[in-house]
């Protein structure tokens, strides 16, 4: 369960935006297109996550476009199919602000921003691919920011790239909840203080070693409705289940 102090919920939800929000499978056909093995779309990506995180722990920085563009760049090398490198980036990497949002995310969204939640994005790719992707959607109007790490130079989970939505929004970690499908990015922003909730959108368990979400969900449209229980549990008013129990 999720408790905050004053009223007993969260006001403000940062989202994350990669796979969270947006639905990567699209790229493997721009892989195919640019002459690369459709089936590496999701070791790419993990790649992209692991040497981005490794120059932030390391001390380097570097924007996630570049990071992504290497990894293209290998995928090209190793595909031994003439293929050239530069043209396939390009290809692949014009894609981003083109993907799809997951099914439930519209009408989550809106229902997490009816409910009076504060919303924000917190991406480690770039706010401007966010900002293209939610236009298009036509949710602009939900959010108050999008936000990525290149202000910082730091890549979630590192504290200071949740410290800078923080920030942003003018509120203390306690009333704030990181909302991703990712674990790291869970227990990076449970480390840093945030409440989290936890998008399970496959069958793959939560790892052991990681700290554990605050709340679990299947979806945004989930998540909206988990958050109305719980409030409605804790509203000291009684229309919740306390109520159905006097």
């Amino acid at each position: 369960m999720i408790t905050l102090p004053g009223d007993g919920r969260p006001h403000v939800l940062v989202l994350d935006v990669n796979e969270t929000l947006t639905d990567l499978s699209p790229l493997a056909a721009r892989l195919a297109e640019a002459g690369l093995p459709d089936h590496l779309l999701p070791a790419w990506f993990a790649g992209v996550l692991r040497d981005g995180v490794a120059l932030t722990l390391a001390g380097g920085e570097a924007a996630f476009a570049a990071v992504a563009r290497d990894g293209l760049r290998t995928l090209a090398a190793r595909a031994g199919t003439g293929t050239d490198p530069e043209q396939a980036a390009d290809h692949v990497l014009a894609g981003l602000p083109l993907l799809p949002l997951h099914p439930d995310v519209p009408d989550g969204v809106r229902a997490l921003r009816t409910a009076g939640y504060r919303l924000v994005t917190l991406t480690n790719g770039s706010a401007g691919t966010t900002r293209a992707v939610l236009d298009r959607a036509g949710l602009t109007d939900c959010f108050e920011a999008h936000l990525d790490v290149e202000g910082v130079g730091r890549w979630k989970p590192a504290r200071e790239a949740y410290a800078h939505a923080l920030d942003t929004v003018g509120v203390p970690p306690d009333e704030a909840v990181l909302v991703s499908v990712h674990p790291w990015d869970i227990d990076g922003a449970a480390r840093a203080g945030l409440a989290t909730a936890w998008l399970r959108r496959t069958p793959q368990p939560y790892p052991a070693t990681q700290l554990p979400a605050a709340l679990e969900a299947t979806g945004l449209t989930d998540l909206a409705h988990r958050l109305d229980a719980e409030r409605r549990l804790l509203d000291p008013g009684g229309d919740g289940e306390d109520a159905d129990r006097r």
